[in-house]
């Protein structure tokens, strides 16, 4: 999808979200995004006189020669980096009670992440998937190439339902060479055993961070008596007795079990993890989270 073929819908959502953001992006994130996300390394940029309290490993001792004057090398980081947005687009994404569907709250979200790499002039990339790679566009610089991958987040329209999180980190682990910030958005329904092992290998190459989607409905239920449940992916229906305190307490007991499970294998992936659900202002969540890195970066 080149920029000329986003449709006028999703331009005008992109311009939305540009309008909404932009405050956002170019005072708090910018400087936050900068200072957690670190480049690959140093590189010389220029040489200065020496001064008291260099170090005289940094001496160029050839301009020195030449200048009967000390001087040291400055050096900059390099600062580019490659970010890959990836989008969980199967049938459980497209849930929600509350203001939108998951996967609308993560295109949104992937939009302002990929505006902030662009402002930082980062490379960015997206991958699609549901129980295989739906879309990928590898990682590039430049405002067409950002305004195409934001297109492709709002648009995302999965040939298939289901899930294959697994695969679809096997192919990142493929397809990405350089080490890369990888946001992994996605409620993250799928057994945790099934895709502990890829994670682990995708988290040892690259900086990973979990958006984990969520509704809540998916927590806690409201006592409404019989209501007729349909998995959005399967297509199996069941009915159960919400007024019921013992199912009420199982389906509480069976949350949190699944929950640890889950965070238990991102924690050992070495996977930062944002929650976030529909009813949540994403703002604070993402401010949260770069505060967060700010501190674990200072100790």
């Amino acid at each position: 999808m080149s920029p000329s073929l986003v449709s006028p819908e999703t331009m005008q959502r992109i311009r939305q979200i540009e309008l909404r953001t932009r405050k956002l992006v170019d005072a708090s994130f910018a400087g936050a995004y900068h200072s957690v996300f670190k480049g690959r390394g140093l590189a010389f940029e220029s040489v200065r006189p020496y001064q008291p309290g260099d170090s005289v490993r940094d001496i160029d001792w050839n301009v020195t020669a030449r200048n009967d004057e000390a001087y040291v090398k400055n050096y900059a980081e390099e600062r580019e980096l490659t970010v890959v947005l990836v989008l969980d687009s199967s049938a459980s994404c497209l849930f929600g009670t509350v203001k939108q569907h998951k996967c609308d709250l993560a295109a949104e979200v992937g939009a302002v992440l990929a505006l902030a790499a662009a402002r930082n002039n980062d490379k960015v990339g997206v991958m699609v998937f549901s129980d295989q790679v739906e879309r990928f566009i590898p990682p590039r610089k430049g405002r067409n190439h950002v305004l195409r991958v934001i297109g492709e987040l709002l648009a995302a329209h999965p040939a298939r339902s289901t899930t294959n999180l697994p695969a679809a980190l096997q192919s990142l682990n493929r397809l990405l060479k350089q080490r890369a910030i990888i946001f992994l958005m996605s409620d993250f329904l799928a057994a945790p055993q099934e895709y502990a092992r890829e994670l682990l290998v995708l988290g040892r190459r690259h900086d990973v961070i979990a958006i984990v989607l969520s509704d809540p409905r998916e927590k806690a239920w409201p006592s409404v008596g019989l209501v007729g449940l349909k998995d959005a992916e399967t297509g199996a229906e069941h009915w159960v007795d919400t007024s019921s305190q013992a199912w009420q307490q199982r389906f509480a007991r069976q949350t949190v079990r699944f929950q640890q499970l889950r965070d238990s294998v991102l924690a050992k992936a070495r996977a930062d993890r944002i929650d976030l659900s529909v009813d949540d202002d994403y703002v604070k969540a993402l401010t949260a989270f770069f505060r967060r890195r700010e501190r674990q970066l200072s100790r």
